[in-house]
């Protein structure tokens, strides 16, 4: 088992707790895609740095695909989850949900209903 360590954040010096609390419970931040490398960062981020380090990463990638080359997605072979998370999967807009081109691009296909971000 891996234990909770304290950590501190090389980007914002916020301390967090990082690792698995348990052999069920998994460490925090794999409620976030499996997308991002660390590139040149050496160690972990807190929790709110992670998220948008992701979100960023995630907008650079959304940029890139189009109708005429949404067949090279990659985001469709993420392993799946089975949680959406708030400004990655959607974002809420007068009390509805509005899924974002990225949910969409895990999704793998048009479900025809005319989303406002359908990539497809």
């Amino acid at each position: 088992m891996n234990l909770v360590r304290e950590k501190t954040c090389v980007i914002c010096k916020t301390t967090f707790g990082c690792g698995n609390p348990s052999e069920t419970i998994k460490c925090w931040c794999n409620e976030l895609p499996p997308i991002f490398s660390l590139d040149q960062i050496t160690d972990c981020l807190c929790p709110k740095c992670l998220k948008e380090a992701t979100i960023k990463k995630i907008d650079a990638y959304v940029k890139t695909i189009t109708p005429e080359n949404s067949l090279n997605n990659k985001a469709k072979d993420l392993p799946k989850t089975n949680h959406l998370v708030e400004d990655i999967d959607y974002y809420l807009e007068e009390g509805n949900y509005v899924f974002t081109k990225w949910f969409h691009l895990k999704r793998g296909l048009c479900c025809g209903n005319g989303c406002r971000h359908c990539p497809y």
